[in-house]
């Protein structure tokens, strides 16, 4: 803050002069004053912060004749106006205040008064001035303060900025400290207790004292002493007052006040020193909250995550909503349906009839129909269990789901598990979960913001704020809100006419099936490891189902699908529909129908008709078809090679490579086998058994028995059927035989054996592995013959233990002596 007094500066000093010329001089006595010497006297009180009395002079404060805190706008740009002269002078209004202090002094003292007046010092800050005097010996100064207070109780001042409340005056009785520091009034005050001599420690006030004293300047809240066990010196006690400008009166007033020993300051007199004592401001409350961060940043944390509820929750829940509902909108909306409908005149005039069916699946569905009643049989019924459809990847699971049993459905949400574990990173797996069911705003990043947060705080209070959430949290939010859109939107079709209007919504809910939206959870068990996405998507599709607010259908290619679900729903049986590849025939009808369609279109082009003659020319197309077997992916893709212009020869050959080499790139050359289920010779064994196997498959148990899988064969033969290589085929919920993954991994099974280097290289693998585990074996039998040899006895109880060890180790070399020979 700068000062409002600058020593170099006499011409900005805050006493007011009274010019000689001034045309007030003819009312009354008022005498003119020697400039000089009342220049050189306001700037002696300005520099020593006390007014200079004589013996015939006294002081007078008159307060409410300004704007309290004009420190504030004297601190700003103002700053280098002292004391705003020029302004005051151009609103020289006596009468309302805010003016010259000057001319608001004679208007206030009256007339009849034989007193001169010497200096005017205002303050800015406190809304008043002191007005110094020179009185006839004749008059006291309580007289003149008496008559002053009388003529202002009959002629106010009223202030503009303040009509209600008049100006006064009282009589200063202290020495008045006039400084320029940057303290703001309040209406309390501190009054400490300071010995007015040597001859003693000062008295400390009662209250009863302190009330006589200061009662006369306003209405007094309370005085509290100082406690007595306080160890604060000098000694005080606090009185507030009713209002602010009592206080100011009586600081103005009472300040360097010496109280006498009939007024209790005892014989030494007590003088008094007044401040303002400060007051809870927006810094002490900042200072607290920084002193006590265990109480605060939890208490922000808390603040933070209400406000969150309240404000954002709603909102989300609406974008929810919305994005449920906008395929249903589209589909309602006439303007859209008559796009479509014009979009599709255009089409057949421009190129053709266009058929209804794009992909050619009406073959696959036909074959079908049983599954498609099935399910949308199951959705009309009331039961609180999962549907799960399970099959191979490419048997056209969602095809059903969406476009056959769920084409009339109203409200349907869709959560792809692959898109939300393949995220990398909590954030970015919280983004696409939000993003599925149009949960936003998300503020994912702040997730990033708020671990940084937490991890400030619990290295300043010990533990963490809670700002943070964790993936688990987010997610479970996600979830809820869209739970609460689901059973709104199933609820709004509710009338009040209904004949069921009087039931509860989870009655309404439970009574109508075909009314609750239905939920798809597409690649469950995508990735098994990552159990807190498909822990939290079971427990809440368990609990939309308990609670009759979603059907929920899984689509997944994993046969273990009823671990995780049973976790869930323990006590519940899932209704399962399994999808596996079509017949032959629904094959070669998908197949032509592919045809036809790309055929007709090439027809009316070219104004002829060719489709039956080409299709008919297709030699061997049954045979590849053979080959594929009931593959959805599989068939379309030789389609498209055939439309391109391929045969059908060609185009199984080109889908044979392509799966030779996946299955060698992903199976026996990665180079993540170690950190797998599986080994690359347990991988290429199950590979040429198949291979060689000529009706396609191979019993479960000889797998189990053969030397590689005696250790976890059967978590090694899961994790490859979970993989995809084979499929494993059950019998009463028993696994009995084993499949190629897909029918044309028959054929590409078989191109690799025909890699006679492939073949010795792994040949030389796999009898290098079971030596080395043969050796191994040896050296467990040599190390418990060592033991049994140490014994100081050879009892007779422990030579068939002895006998089987040397079967065992003769019988171990005997393999590694072949295996070896297939080495050279």
């Amino acid at each position: 803050m700068r000062p409002a007094f600058r020593a170099n500066a006499p011409s900005a000093a805050w006493a007011l002069r009274v010019p000689s010329n001034s045309p007030i001089y003819p009312f009354g006595s008022w005498r003119p004053v020697s400039l000089s010497s009342s220049s050189t006297r306001s700037i002696s009180a300005i520099r020593s912060g006390h007014i200079t009395l004589n013996q015939d002079e006294g002081i007078i404060y008159i307060n409410n004749i300004f704007p309290r805190r004009l420190q504030s706008l004297l601190r700003g740009p103002l700053s280098h106006v002292q004391p705003l002269d020029w302004l005051l002078k151009r609103s020289n209004r006596p009468n309302v205040a805010a003016s010259e202090p000057l001319e608001i002094a004679r208007c206030a003292i009256p007339r009849s008064l034989d007193i001169e007046i010497k200096d005017v010092i205002p303050r800015y800050k406190e809304g008043g001035a002191f007005v110094k005097y020179r009185r006839k010996f004749e008059a006291t100064d309580q007289s003149i303060c008496d008559a002053i207070q009388t003529h202002l109780k009959d002629n106010p001042i009223r202030p503009w900025f303040n009509p209600f409340q008049a100006a006064g005056a009282d009589l200063v009785r202290g020495r008045p400290w006039i400084e320029d520091l940057y303290r703001i009034p309040s209406q309390t005050l501190k009054v400490e207790f300071l010995s007015d001599s040597t001859e003693g420690p000062p008295e400390e006030l009662t209250q009863e004292a302190l009330y006589s004293l200061f009662r006369p300047y306003g209405k007094i809240a309370e005085i509290q002493p100082q406690p007595y066990d306080s160890k604060i010196l000098p000694r005080y006690a606090t009185i507030r007052f009713d209002r602010p400008r009592f206080a100011v009166m009586a600081r103005n007033c009472m300040h360097g006040y010496s109280a006498s020993e009939e007024e209790g300051g005892g014989k030494s007199r007590t003088r008094f020193k007044i401040n303002y004592e400060r007051k809870i401001r927006m810094s002490m409350i900042k200072d607290w909250l920084f002193s006590h961060p265990r109480i605060v940043i939890p208490a922000i944390a808390a603040l933070v995550a209400t406000i969150t509820v309240i404000v954002f929750d709603p909102i989300r829940t609406f974008f929810i909503k919305l994005k449920i509902k906008s395929s249903l909108h589209n589909a309602e909306n006439a303007a859209i349906q008559w796009i479509r409908a014009q979009a599709s005149k255009a089409n057949q005039m421009y190129f053709g009839q266009r058929k209804g069916d794009p992909r050619g699946l009406t073959a696959i569905w036909e074959d079908r129909q049983n599954d498609i009643s099935q399910l949308r049989a199951w959705l009309s019924e009331t039961a609180e269990t999962f549907i799960v459809i399970h099959g191979p990847r490419g048997s056209g699971k969602r095809e059903l789901v969406m476009e056959q049993a769920l084409k009339d459905h109203h409200f349907k949400v869709i959560i792809d598990c692959k898109q939300i574990q393949d995220a990398r990173g909590d954030t970015a797996k919280i983004s696409r979960a939000a993003a599925q069911v149009g949960y936003r705003p998300i503020f994912s990043w702040m997730n990033s913001i708020s671990s940084f947060i937490d991890l400030a705080a619990q290295g300043m209070i010990g533990t963490k704020a809670g700002f943070s959430e964790t993936l688990d949290a987010q997610l479970n939010k996600i979830w809820q809100n869209t739970a609460v859109a689901m059973k709104r939107l199933a609820l709004e079709s509710r009338s009040r006419n209904d004949k069921d209007a009087t039931l509860s919504d989870d009655e309404y809910l439970e009574a109508h099936p075909e009314k609750r939206p239905v939920v798809i959870i597409d690649n469950f068990v995508y990735d098994a490891e990552d159990s807190i996405v498909l822990d939290k998507l079971t427990q809440w599709a368990a609990s939309l189902t308990a609670a009759n607010i979603a059907h929920v259908i899984f689509l997944t290619t994993d046969s273990s699908f009823s671990k995780p679900l049973s976790k869930a729903l323990p006590n519940q049986v899932f209704r399962t529909i399994g999808l596996g590849d079509c017949s032959l025939e629904v094959g070669r009808r998908f197949v032509l129908t592919h045809l036809e369609g790309a055929y007709d279109e090439a027809d009316a082009a070219e104004g002829e008709d060719k489709s039956n003659d080409v299709i008919q020319e297709l030699d061997g197309l049954d045979a590849c078809i053979q080959i594929l077997g009931g593959r959805v992916t599989d068939l379309e893709f030789m389609a498209h090679r055939i439309k391109a212009g391929e045969t059908p020869e060609a185009a199984v050959e080109r889908i044979v490579e392509q799966s030779a080499s996946e299955i060698l790139k992903i199976f026996i050359l990665s180079t993540d086998s170690a950190s797998s289920q599986w080994s690359t010779e347990q991988a290429w064994h199950v590979i040429k058994l198949l291979g060689e196997a000529k009706d396609e498959q191979i019993l479960y148990n000889k797998i189990l028995t053969h030397e590689l899988f005696k250790e976890n064969g059967e978590a090694s033969l899961r994790a490859l059927e979970q993989a995809e290589l084979i499929t494993i085929a059950s019998e009463e919920g028993f696994p009995q035989c084993i499949k190629p993954g897909k029918p044309v991994y028959k054929a590409a099974f078989e191109k690799l054996l025909e890699n006679k280097n492939l073949q010795n290289r792994m040949k030389y693998l796999v009898a290098s592995m079971l030596i080395s585990d043969e050796n191994k074996r040896i050296m467990k039998y040599e190390q418990e013959l060592q033991l049994l040899a140490s014994l100081p006895k050879h009892p007779w109880e422990i030579s068939g233990r002895i006998e089987w060890l040397e079967r065992k180790i003769y019988k171990a070399q005997s393999k590694i002596c072949r295996w070896e020979g297939d080495l050279v």
